[in-house]
């Protein structure tokens, strides 16, 4: 990944094993590095990423850039998700979206192995990600 990174990026992307005098774990000598170079830190460590950020070195945080390109999902919207395991709950199935999302099923179980219509309820975003609650869409027959 960090060749293809290295050959396919835009931006200067370069790969270093130099050492860092000081420092008392890992982080510390990332952020003393990132200084040093003058360069940002791209990770998905909550942890390093605000130690970073107080220290003074921008931070570009995998996760949030990851959510600013995600489709935005309604309440209410309807999608289609292929159930591939159950839920914790009883009676729920989980699938997942193109870009990682997880969606939890209410009455999907059901489905498993099944791609099915269902309703956007609640959307929580969090700092690891996204976690969409969705239920089965019931279709009406006219008798």
């Amino acid at each position: 990944m960090l060749n293809r990174l290295k050959e396919e990026s835009v931006a200067p992307v370069r790969i270093t094993d130099m050492e860092v005098e000081g420092g008392h774990d890992v982080d510390d000598k990332l952020i003393m590095l990132a200084k040093n170079l003058r360069c940002p830190i791209v990770t998905n460590d909550y942890n390093l990423n605000r130690v970073a950020q107080l220290q003074g070195v921008p931070v570009l945080n995998i996760n949030e850039l990851a959510n600013a390109i995600k489709s935005v999902l309604l309440p209410g919207e309807t999608i289609e998700v292929r159930i591939i395991q159950e839920g914790k709950e009883f009676g729920q199935g989980v699938g997942y979206l193109d870009d990682g999302t997880m969606i939890v099923v209410e009455d999907g179980r059901s489905h498993l192995g099944q791609t099915i219509p269902v309703i956007v309820k609640k959307v929580l975003q969090k700092a690891e990600g996204r976690l969409v609650f969705a239920s089965r869409r019931r279709l009406l027959v006219n008798a």
